[in-house]
């Protein structure tokens, strides 16, 4: 019974370390290198648009302050600009 035992817990250490020796083979093969470069960039996107997306509302919650204030001191209640439409964006021409 013992050596059954050590005879599963060899199996299953010896495809566990085929299994990491295969994966860190494939990372060194250019594919490999081009998927973590790929995994990096769509990371380093995620952060610039998050980034992005906190400094918009950073931004509409100061003018709003700044609006607040202005009204609160002058007395005059100030126009809240409209949002305006965006532009179409131009589609580009398919060949």
């Amino acid at each position: 019974m013992k050596r059954l035992f050590w005879l599963g817990v060899g199996v299953v250490a010896g495809v566990a370390a085929t299994r990491k020796a295969s994966r860190t083979a494939h990372q060194a093969t250019p594919a490999g290198l081009a998927e973590n470069f790929g995994d990096a960039a769509r990371e380093l996107a995620g952060a610039i648009g998050s980034f992005g997306a906190d400094v918009r509302a950073g931004m509409s919650e100061r003018e709003r302050e700044l609006r607040d204030m202005v009204e609160q001191r002058s007395g005059v209640p100030s126009t809240r600009p409209q949002a305006r439409p965006r532009p179409a964006r131009a589609r580009r021409a398919e060949s």
